[in-house]
């Protein structure tokens, strides 16, 4: 049996903790009719946005693609607007949240416990903004979540998006570990990219959103995380390590 360093996981958020897009989406659509934009995004279109990583990059590049009667607007009014939708989609998404309208991936909670309770590192390493990040964990775990987790990273402290390893650097700084040391787990091609060009091994749990991507870098692909325990992961680890 191979050794292994195995000392954190780092999560994604969207779609890798839980399965948030569709959730994501009618926040979406609520915010565009509550600014009268006349815009609704169906499944097939949110699937191609989703190679957009960020909400407000995601509403922009719609914008600027398929929206020419819209393009004349400056680029102050622009942004002004860009941002009060993303504050009226990040409010809806909160409040469905809340309402118990998404919840965490099979077997994550389970993986996460065993985890710590072996003496790993847990942290979090998302594009997605920190109230949603907050609304979900909160929900699933509880008011005292963050306390599981060493370090977070997320739309506010790494400004260039996923699949930029700009989150994972600086998950891997904050965790004072070297990308050998760690697994990140991850449901999208970006977020593979960015995993992987920080140096991570990375195992990916696709969704309906994602089970087009290229996954082929990845450690491993599953369908979630209930038959995936820590044992498991060391494994597959210490394989990756001694190839």
């Amino acid at each position: 049996m191979p050794t292994t360093t195995l000392k954190a996981l780092i999560f994604d958020v969207d779609g890798t903790l839980a399965d948030t897009e569709s959730a994501h989406l009618a926040a979406f659509n609520h915010a565009f009719a509550e600014m009268g934009m006349g815009w609704v995004w169906d499944e097939a279109l949110y699937t191609e946005l989703l190679d957009v990583s960020g909400g407000k990059e995601r509403i922009l590049h719609y914008w600027k693609t398929t929206r020419a009667d819209r393009r004349e607007v400056g680029a102050m009014a622009l942004n002004d607007t860009v941002n009060r939708l993303h504050e009226l989609k990040t409010a809806a998404y909160e409040a469905a949240v809340n309402d118990g309208a998404v919840s965490l991936r099979p077997g994550v909670l389970m993986l996460m416990d065993e985890a710590l309770a072996q003496g790993l590192q847990l942290a979090i390493a998302t594009t997605t903004s920190p109230v949603n990040i907050a609304a979900l964990m909160r929900r699933a775990v509880g008011a005292d979540w963050r306390l599981n987790f060493t370090a977070i990273g997320d739309a506010s402290t790494a400004p260039i998006k996923k699949p930029h390893p700009q989150v994972y650097l600086q998950m891997l700084e904050t965790l004072r570990l070297k990308p050998s040391d760690c697994i990140a787990l991850e449901d999208s091609s970006n977020g593979l990219r960015s995993a992987t060009a920080a140096g991570l091994a990375t195992v990916i749990t696709p969704t309906a959103y994602t089970a087009h991507h290229d996954f082929g870098a990845a450690l491993r692909v599953v369908p979630d995380l209930s038959q995936v325990n820590l044992a498991q992961l060391r494994h597959w680890h210490a394989e990756k390590q001694t190839h």
